[in-house]
């Protein structure tokens, strides 16, 4: 199948789970309780800059941080509403003056109807190239609008089982061994260990976190490693150390260098930073052994799921992840989840100013609740009236 008709059959294989779940007439679903929404009711916008405050310094290869700027959204329409967000990691390129101003271009008031999710997403995307976690933020909230007027989560829409969720890593950045012990501590419920490699001190993380724990670990190296025979060496050492795969431990344009560690690695090498849309998955397919979906990256829970879907089909392990995020996005990622191999989502529990409630995690496994849309709730009034 040529590439361009493997997205097109991707993008039908999701409309028609979705349209096999609504009731009602075109431009009326029904919800659980009957209530049709009104054919002339425009869908309005709302948005609103927002800091993430981290529970500790967050250091990786590339940098330090202590917060995350991210843009809470609303989606309105005839007294149902669907809540986004776009959160902007300083290697996305993207930021509050950037975000907002893409808001602000949005005329969503010219659609009525939120289950036209592949118009809608054109238009978006149409807007600007680019801004893909202030697409994101749009994506998730007239996901959210829709699952809330069927009255249905959005995993049941896409079909998905939710006993088939993954376990969620919990992340380690890179610190020193004191303060990696206690964030080990800190991870406790959970089953498996996601370590931040890739600033000289590989060995020390990796040993110190074993002084205190015999949790499997995957780790990220967020491009930190240059050489490929050093990479190489260290993905051996990780093997004997119970690590389960290597996500980028290379910069993403040593891609000949990728590949020939892929061929030779004892672990899988899962595509992150070299990996951003549908599109890009014909670009790493024989380079890496799998890859990262993150919401902020290919514009939505729309993309992802096609993302997924399409990894599958090409014989590639699929890992879902996230930023530092609120329950909002953690939880539209979450929706996906029964389709992948790993999970890495857990932005939501490294802040400490957490403004929304939603998927939780129960003996370290996602587990989906039973809320339409993408499940959550507001824990405080973002937008006031």
């Amino acid at each position: 199948m040529k590439k361009r008709e493997f997205i097109r059959c991707s993008g039908l294989l999701a409309g028609a789970l979705i349209a096999n779940s609504m009731t009602g007439c075109k431009n009326e679903p029904a919800n659980k309780s009957g209530r049709k929404i009104r054919k002339d009711s425009p869908i309005r916008l709302k948005y609103k800059p927002y800091t993430l405050q981290l529970r500790h310094v967050f250091t990786l290869a590339s940098g330090s941080r202590t917060t995350t700027p991210v843009v809470l959204t609303q989606l309105e329409c005839d007294g149902f509403t669907g809540y986004g967000e776009a959160s902007m990691p300083p290697y996305l390129g993207e930021s509050h003056e950037s975000v907002l101003k893409f808001l602000s271009e949005v005329n969503m008031e010219q659609f009525s109807d939120p289950f036209l999710i592949e118009d809608i997403t054109e238009y978006i995307d149409k807007i600007a190239p680019g801004n893909y976690a202030a697409k994101a933020s749009i994506d998730i909230a007239l996901h959210d609008l829709a699952g809330k007027i069927v009255g249905e989560p959005w995993y049941k829409l896409w079909g998905l089982n939710p006993s088939k969720t993954p376990y969620t890593s919990f992340t380690i950045a890179i610190d020193t061994p004191r303060v990696v012990k206690q964030k080990v501590a800190e991870a406790e419920p959970y089953k498996i260990l996601k370590v931040k490699l890739g600033l000289g001190n590989d060995k020390e993380m990796i040993e110190t976190i074993r002084e205190v724990s015999d949790k499997p670990i995957c780790v990220d190296v967020n491009q930190g490693w240059k050489d490929k025979k050093y990479a190489l060496e260290m993905a051996h050492w990780l093997k004997e150390q119970n690590v389960s795969f290597l996500e980028q431990p290379m910069p993403k344009e040593q891609t000949d260098d990728i590949a020939w560690l892929t061929q030779n690695a004892p672990l899988p090498v899962i595509a992150d930073e070299a990996l951003q849309t549908t599109g890009d998955l014909f670009k790493v397919k024989d380079i890496y052994s799998g890859i990262n979906i993150k919401l902020m990256k290919c514009g939505g829970m729309n993309a992802a799921y096609k993302m997924a879907f399409m990894a599958r089909e090409m014989g590639m392990k699929v890992m879902i992840g996230c930023m530092t995020e609120t329950s909002c996005a953690i939880s539209a990622a979450a929706q996906v989840s029964p389709l992948v191999d790993w999970a890495d989502l857990d932005g939501n529990l490294l802040i400490s100013n957490d403004v929304y409630e939603g998927v939780t995690v129960e003996d370290g496994k996602i587990t989906l609740r039973e809320r339409p849309g993408i499940g959550i709730i507001e824990l405080e009034k973002i937008f006031q009236d």
